[in-house]
């Protein structure tokens, strides 16, 4: 069979050229990511809360438990909560960014526009805060670049995973395709609840946070973002001027909140001191009692190691006087313990001897038994026998008493009633001659 390469190099060379042709056009359909619209599951659960997708949308910030809230208009004209992301990272610590170069995360309401979107960003996606507002301005504060990104990376900004910037670059997007002019962020240190106030309440920026609490409490009230303007160097919230402008630096022109708003944020005011008030005073209630508690322990810490010492001492007491003993009866302080003297059994004699120490014992040891008294015949056998050798008794004029005091052992106790003596580890009994006779 024959085969016929030119045409076979003409069918792979046209198979290459279609699929590099479906490479690109599937490329091709992969949309930027800046046009990506919102995941599915997002879209329908607008759905069910009565949102428009390119409905108008806030952004509520909590630093210290690293959330961050979006917020979006339902066709009621209120606002529900409809997703919460976590903050990847954030710098800084809880309070206001006061400088540039201080890598501190701002805190106060911000005001997002179209024109500061950043699809081009090195952080993935991006848009800027707009720090400093007039009320940073106002007290002198500086800083430029504040963004809320992707890439996880942050250096006075508040970063997110890459996903969940996309998200939020898309929900912004479309509110502003809707017709929002602007969107506006709330960056709080934390939650603005009375638990939370009464536990920061020692920081030197509690009076910036209550500020800023006003602004939280017409949102919660309400469900709708305040209006927010700067006066006096201070936020004002729903403030109606009659036409008249708000200057930062300047004095406020007089101004009317709505009566009905202003009565329900005064009535939440007022009952979330209470619970600040009373949450300061449990949480002092649980310092004293902590204190108090901390207090005890220390107390029986002392005692006991006190009574260890007691013992310590004690024990080294009872150890040198054991020792002082043993030099008093001629021992040294290794032979001061209790000894045993025992006797040495002599002749048909075999009775055991109770050990004697130089203190008095728990019982009064026994004597041994004395020997029945020899008779006459036995100590003068007959002729026909031999004569046993006997041996010489002491000296009739000797005082058994003095012999006996003079030969004592100093292992002997004094308290132990006087009923014999050991002489030469021989017992003999009081009252004895030292003969054998009766």
């Amino acid at each position: 069979m024959r085969v016929r390469w030119p045409s076979l190099l003409m069918h792979a060379g046209a198979a290459v050229v279609a699929a590099a042709l479906l490479a690109a056009c599937q490329e091709s359909s992969e949309l930027p990511k800046q046009l990506k619209p919102v995941p599915s599951e997002l879209s329908e659960k607008m759905k069910q809360m009565n949102m428009s997708e390119t409905g108008p949308v806030f952004i509520r910030i909590f630093k210290e438990s690293s959330e961050l809230e979006v917020w979006k208009q339902t066709r009621s004209g209120r606002y529900a909560h409809l997703k919460t992301y976590d903050i990847c990272k954030w710098s800084g610590v809880l309070g206001p960014k006061i400088v540039e170069g201080d890598r501190q995360a701002p805190e106060g309401f911000y005001t997002v526009t179209p024109g500061q979107m950043n699809p081009k960003s090195k952080f993935y996606l991006a848009f800027n805060i707009g720090y400093p507002n007039a009320f940073d301005r106002a007290h002198g504060r500086t800083g430029s670049h504040l963004m809320v990104h992707g890439a996880c990376s942050s250096a006075g900004c508040y970063s997110m995973t890459d996903e969940s910037a996309g998200e939020l670059f898309a929900l912004a997007r479309d509110s502003f395709r809707g017709g929002q002019r602007a969107f506006q962020i709330q960056a709080f240190p934390f939650r603005m609840t009375p638990q939370n106030m009464a536990k920061h309440r020692d920081n030197q920026h509690y009076e910036f946070w209550q500020m800023l609490k006003v602004g939280n409490d017409h949102f919660e009230v309400t469900r709708v973002p305040p209006k927010v303007d700067v006066c006096d160097k201070r936020y004002v919230f729903n403030a109606d001027a009659g036409g008249r402008s708000f200057s930062a630096t300047t004095a406020c022109p007089p101004y009317q909140v709505p009566e009905q708003l202003k009565i329900a944020v005064a009535q939440k005011k007022a009952a979330d001191e209470a619970q600040v008030n009373a949450t300061v005073a449990r949480i002092a209630q649980e310092a004293e009692q902590a204190a108090e508690a901390q207090r005890i322990a220390e107390e029986k810490r002392v005692a006991a190691e006190t009574r260890a010492a007691e013992k310590q001492a004690a024990k080294e007491a009872r150890a040198e006087k054991l020792g002082i003993f043993g030099r008093m009866f001629g021992r040294d302080d290794e032979q001061s313990a209790p000894t045993t003297v025992a006797e040495e059994p002599t002749g048909s004699v075999e009775a055991a001897e109770a050990p004697v120490t130089a203190f008095a014992p728990a019982t009064t040891p026994v004597p041994p038994a004395k020997p029945a008294a020899t008779t006459a015949a036995s100590a003068n056998p007959p002729p026909s026998s031999p004569a046993p050798v006997a041996s010489a008794p002491p000296p009739p004029a000797e005082n058994p008493a003095a012999q006996s005091e003079a030969q004592i052992a100093p292992e002997m106790t004094p308290a132990i009633p006087e009923v014999g003596r050991f002489v030469k580890k021989q017992f003999l009994w009081i009252g004895d001659d030292g003969q054998t006779g009766g």
